[in-house]
């Protein structure tokens, strides 16, 4: 094993919070966990933007989500133009913003990806934001490769970190009383956790709303804060 290799699990998010590339910049590869079930109402297929100094959530619509069903068996919505009207929504509430002639065209790109499958839609929009805030992070594609899904919870985080020749896995903050350091420890695994930072930041004339979606971070700051707040996250 590489002395200190490191490796998070995620499951693909939909324009995620500046802690989930927090995550990202903290480790050597980032897999994406999308043979999961889908979770309702989380962040798997919307987020929030500041709308007039307040929240407000964007959403991609789907066909036939469930709980029942895994992330990646579930298609985008193609009767009607949501892209459009969202598109819309962000330029319209950003279009003051410092950013917004550099960041706008980047959030169309991602938006407008022609993909109809989940997994494969937000896989797409996690590299092209990879790579636009220049984390040299090794985005493993799926976690289908590993043929381990009878596995669950922490033997299966376990295993992947084994099959991928990891030294430490890096996990969230919030799995904290899901998974214990002694059961890695017994499979020569360091497990760490990231807290993330969420610094203030100006928005012009509107109120600051932390844990907003990364279009905010991109639009109000230039990218050499945005750089400082991708490596401001500790690990314990």
């Amino acid at each position: 094993m590489q002395a200190e290799r490191r490796l998070a699990i995620m499951q693909p998010y939909f324009f995620p919070y500046i802690g989930y590339f927090q995550l990202m910049a903290k480790v050597d590869a980032f897999v994406v966990f999308d043979d999961v079930n889908f979770i309702n109402k989380g962040w798997i297929n919307r987020n929030r933007i500041n709308v007039g100094g307040a929240a407000h959530m964007v959403t991609v619509p789907l066909q036939q989500a469930s709980q029942n069903r895994l992330i990646c068996e579930i298609e985008l919505d193609v009767t009607s133009n949501w892209r459009d009207k969202m598109l819309k929504t962000i330029e319209q509430s950003y279009v003051r913003a410092p950013q917004f002639q550099k960041v706008f065209p980047l959030i169309e790109r991602i938006v407008r990806h022609p993909a109809t499958n989940l997994a494969d839609y937000l896989l797409h929009s996690l590299t092209v934001l990879r790579d636009a805030l220049h984390l040299p992070t090794a985005l493993i594609a799926t976690s289908r490769g590993y043929g381990n899904d009878a596995l669950k919870g922490q033997e299966r985080i376990i295993d992947i970190c084994l099959k991928e020749r990891t030294r430490v896995y890096v996990n969230a903050i919030g799995g904290m009383e899901l998974y214990a350091r002694s059961e890695f420890a017994d499979k020569g695994l360091e497990l760490k956790f990231l807290q993330p930072t969420l610094a203030p930041y100006a928005c012009g004339k509107l109120a600051h709303v932390p844990g907003l979606s990364i279009i905010d971070v991109l639009m109000w700051n230039d990218p050499a804060i945005v750089d400082d707040m991708l490596h401001s996250a500790t690990l314990s």
